[in-house]
């Protein structure tokens, strides 16, 4: 009955892992989102201001 902890802790170990890999990966993705909003906008004030 001792393999019921290690399974249980094992399990614990791969569902947290996941979360924060996709949570880390949620943030960055956030970022690099809003980089290049503020890109396209600077674009396209540039691109009116031209006009």
């Amino acid at each position: 009955m001792i393999w019921v902890p290690i399974l249980l802790g094992t399990f614990k170990l791969a569902v947290f892992g996941t979360g924060m890999f996709f949570a880390i990966k949620w943030h960055y993705d956030q970022g690099k989102k809003k980089k290049e909003e503020e890109a396209r906008a600077a674009a396209e004030a540039a691109l009116e201001e031209t006009e």
